[in-house]
């Protein structure tokens, strides 16, 4: 299996759905930025992560691909540890792209952590 960057920050998919995606993130060595805090750029990537994830698992096809198109992010809380969840649900399901809303919160007290909202290109996959 291909290392991705999942497995070297953490991110765990715990819930694949049509209407949503579910995944977690520990707030820890890899995920800080140098002043201890959660960087804004690894909720970034759990954000992209997880629309990847649900509009691919939509798609379907195999000669298909759901690759970021475009993504902001507004860092509403800092953490210093602990986990984060992230949820994703679509906006808008069309057949060349998909735009996720994604809220990350603090696993624990469910306090919002930051916003996401991402847009994913359905792309043909040829390998």
């Amino acid at each position: 299996m291909m290392e991705t960057i999942m497995e070297a920050i953490g991110i765990e998919v715990v819930e694949i759905t049509e209407e949503k995606v579910v995944a977690t993130m520990p707030v820890h060595g890899p995920t800080r930025q140098p002043y201890g805090l959660l960087h804004g750029g690894a909720s970034v990537v759990l954000a992209e992560t997880v629309a990847s994830v649900g509009s691919f698992n939509l798609v379907k096809a195999e000669n298909k691909a759901a690759v970021g198109l475009e993504i902001n992010a507004n860092h509403i809380r800092s953490m210093r540890e602990g986990k984060v969840k992230a949820v994703g649900t679509p906006l808008h399901l069309g057949r060349k792209t998909h735009v996720w809303d994604i809220k990350i919160t603090d696993e624990e007290t469910g306090k919002l952590i930051c916003v996401s909202r991402c847009t994913i290109a359905i792309i043909d996959n040829k390998q």
